[in-house]
């Protein structure tokens, strides 16, 4: 699964437990006719992956969902959804500027005649 949108916001890496548990956040602002701000988790060594990414950058991230079960003390149980990345690209890098400019007129040769077979460039 894919999600894409804004950086909105960038946390820091935190480390959790004995065993080094490393998280960082990310929240994506979605551009749709509303807009949701999705929070995403990078975990251990992916949390490396947002350290060229700046707010206000337009990216698309590969994510997993996840979801886990808690029981209280109590014997209630709880149920917890996540949305954890894997990938994130920078969409802004994929549209390079001037690949989409068409090459001006002038340089094309137009048909005079398309019933002319000698115009006819097609190798079939």
């Amino acid at each position: 699964m894919e999600v894409q949108g804004k950086i909105k916001m960038i946390g820091e890496t935190k480390t959790f437990g004995n065993n080094g548990f490393r998280k960082r956040e990310v929240v994506v602002t979605t551009e749709e006719q509303y807009p949701q701000h999705l929070l995403v988790e990078f975990v251990q060594d992916k949390t490396d992956l947002l350290n060229s990414y700046q707010v206000g950058q337009q990216v698309k991230i590969g994510i997993n969902l996840r979801g886990r079960e808690w029981v209280s003390p109590q014997g209630e149980t709880k149920y917890f959804n996540s949305i954890q990345g894997w990938r994130i690209e920078n969409l802004q890098e994929q549209q390079p500027v001037g690949q989409n400019v068409p090459p001006p007129a002038d340089q094309f040769e137009p048909a005079q005649d398309f019933n002319d077979e000698e115009y006819d460039d097609l190798p079939f």
